[in-house]
Formats: C-alpha cells, structure tokens, sequence
C-alpha cells in the first residue's frame, strides 16, 4: 500500500498539468496571467513568492476564485502549512465549478490532506464521494482500503468490514497491512470463525510473526477446538517461531489434555526457568506421573518439594504408591499441614512393612484429630491383625512346649 505522502505527491503532480492545459480557456485573461505566473515560480521552487502571487488576488469571476483556492491549497501543502492547504481546497471543492477531472483530483487531495492530519470524520465524505466517480487512470481499491483505515481509527468496526470487502473485491494480492485493518475490526466485533482465514493469510505473509500463530491458537481455544490450538502452536515450534514462554506453558497443558503427558512434559523443560521454579517442576513431575514415568516423575517431585515444601506430599504420596515405604516415610515426616493425612499415610507405609502395632498407633492418632471411614476401618482391620499375630504367637509358643 503506498504511503500517504507519496498517494499526495502524485495528486499534486496531475492537478499542477491539468491547471497549465487548461488555464487560458477557462480563466479571465488577468487571472490566468497570474496563475502562470505563480506555476512558473513554483517550478523555479520559489514558493513564497508563488504563494505571494495568487493570495492577492481576489477574482470576481466564481470559477478563477476556486481555481486559484484550488492552486493555493496545493502549494500551501507543499510549503506544509496543511491547516491553509485544507481550507482552500475546501473551498475549491464545495464551489462545484471545477470540471470532472480537476474536481476529483482535488477532493482526492484534499481528503488524503485529512487522512494524513488524523482528521478522519471530515475525510470520509470525501473519500465516499470520490468513489461514485472514478476516473479510469485512479485506482478504486486505494479508496476503499482509505475508507476502511478511517473507519478503523473511529472505531466504526462494521463500515471498515464493508470497505474492506469492496477492497478485496478490486484487489486481489494479499498484503499485511489491508489485512491486519481486516482483522482487527473482526477482532472488535469478536468475529472468531471469520478471523482465522484473515489470519492464515497473514500466516502466508508473514511466518515468523509470533503474533499471528498467538491470536489463531487464542481464537481457536476461544472456539473450543483445543486440537486445532495444539495443531497450531505445535507447527509454530516446528516451523521455528520463537514461542513466548506463556506460549509454551499452553502447548504443554494441550498436549496434557490430548493425552500426551511426555511431550507436555519435554515441552515445560524449554521453559527459561524449567529448572528452578517451584511450580514448573511440579508441573513437570505431575506430565511424567501421567505418562507413568515414575522415576522420571517422583526425580521432579523431590526437586519441586526442595524449592517449596507444599509439593513435599506429593512426593510421599507417589513414593507410597511405588513402594519406597521408608522413603516416604521420611518426607511425610516433612510435610507441613494436612495432619489427619500424613497419619493415614503413615498407616498405609507401616502396614506395607507389616509393621502392624505401629500402624494402628497412626491410625487411632489420625482417628482422634478427625474420625473418617478410614481411620476407623484402619483401625478395627488392624485390632484384628493385632489379635491374630497375637493367637499365632501364642500357638508358636505352646508349640513349642
């Protein structure tokens, strides 16, 4: 898309030799002397003196005024005096006398003028005015995606949509900033399902750009297609866009729920700080767990629970159920809170080592600080135990007699 400057230096260069070709016809002789004589000034680049020429004239005749206000506004804008530029082009403009060409070609200045000033509610009247009538050596599409950034700058969301599909329909090359107006006008009216083809097209453009891999993933879970979200995020990473860390932390937790814990699991582990924080290794150590990687995972829990000891209980817990009862023990001696718990745990260690009389010491403590099913089912099972190793004891001995 050209830039608005040079859109205004290429007007200015068609109104400056539509005045020469038609000056002496349609001009008083005086006026027309003048505004020779100011044109040829200007091409000597003595503009204060061109504009010293014209702004002291004051024609009778209707047409000279607004054919000199129309010459005017263009030097003034040369001379970057825009407030001047736009109030003689105005004016040259709402007189109506200008002929066709001479008229669109200085509406078109005078609107690309407010563009370019941010003046963008006086603008668009001019620009939806210019496509009525369009000569054939403009460009139609220019306007439209004009009339769109207008829009887009008032925040009107559906008339940028409008413009921009009269855009598309004259311009068929997609290029980055038409579709980035596109996309955030479908973005403001929360236009999910139509955002995404405006995005894969800027994809095309643009591969590396994090941004767009981002908003396509944050649409697509918006949707509720978390697998197209993974789809999405995981050709990123393949593709070599750098993720952002949060960007990782969400690819991992899609892979989780994709049923793929290892690789959510590889994926937390790029994380800058995969190594020190507290809650990353925990994150890592419940991935492994899921994927049944119980060394791998009970490796994680212990270097979570030595950053923050809240994640010590979770290390007990895994290390109970692979049968490291002694282990576990020992960090359940750790864990801070959760008093009732740890007893019950205990209980199940001890028993694990048929440690029976001291099981049912840490049943009946877990029972007196909150009495639960378990600790009194621990509790009557493991009366029982007692009672029988008791029996068995007691046949050994007069057995033995």
């Amino acid at each position: 898309m050209r830039s608005i400057t040079k859109t205004l230096v290429l007007s200015i260069g068609l109104a400056l030799a539509s005045q020469t070709a038609i000056a002496g016809p349609q001009l008083s002789q005086f006026t027309a002397g003048k505004v020779q004589r100011a044109h040829q000034l200007q091409q000597d680049e003595k503009m204060a003196e061109a504009i010293a020429v014209l702004a002291e004239l004051e024609p009778s005749k209707a047409y000279d005024k607004a054919f000199v206000q129309r010459m005017l506004g263009v030097f003034y804008w040369q001379q970057g005096k825009t407030k001047l530029a736009v109030v003689n082009l105005t004016k040259a403009v709402n007189s109506g006398l200008l002929d066709d060409d001479q008229a669109w070609i200085t509406q078109r200045m005078l609107a690309d003028i407010l563009l370019s000033n941010e003046e963008y509610k006086k603008a668009l009247p001019h620009y939806y005015a210019l496509t009525k009538s369009i000569p054939e050596n403009q460009k139609a599409d220019e306007l439209w995606l004009r009339i769109a950034q207008s829009h887009y700058q008032l925040e009107d969301w559906k008339p940028v949509l409008s413009a921009m599909k009269r855009y598309e329909q004259l311009n068929k090359k997609d290029e980055v900033a038409p579709l980035t107006i596109k996309l955030g006008a479908q973005l403001q009216l929360q236009r999910w399902k139509s955002a995404l083809p405006t995005l894969q097209r800027l994809i095309v453009l643009e591969p590396n750009k994090l941004v767009w891999w981002q908003q396509t993933a944050g649409i697509q879970l918006q949707l509720n297609r978390s697998k197209d979200a993974l789809a999405t995020l995981a050709l990123a990473k393949r593709q070599g866009v750098a993720l952002s860390q949060q960007n990782l932390r969400t690819l991992a937790q899609l892979y989780a729920q994709q049923g793929i814990p290892e690789r959510a699991a590889k994926v937390l582990a790029e994380i800058d700080d995969a190594k020190t924080d507290p809650q990353l290794l925990a994150d890592q150590a419940t991935y492994w767990q899921l994927a049944k990687e119980w060394d791998t995972s009970i490796k994680y829990w212990r270097l979570a629970a030595a950053k923050n000891n809240k994640h010590r209980w979770a290390l007990a817990q895994l290390l109970l159920q692979e049968g490291h009862h002694r282990n576990a023990l020992k960090e359940l001696d750790r864990v801070s809170g959760r008093k009732s718990d740890v007893e019950l745990a205990r209980v199940r260690a001890y028993y694990k080592l048929s440690l029976f009389e001291k099981a049912l010491i840490h049943a009946k403590r877990a029972n007196n600080i909150k009495s639960t099913a378990a600790s009194k089912s621990w509790i009557k099972y493991l009366t029982q135990m007692r009672k029988m190793q008791q029996n068995n004891s007691a046949e050994q001995q007069l057995t033995a007699i």
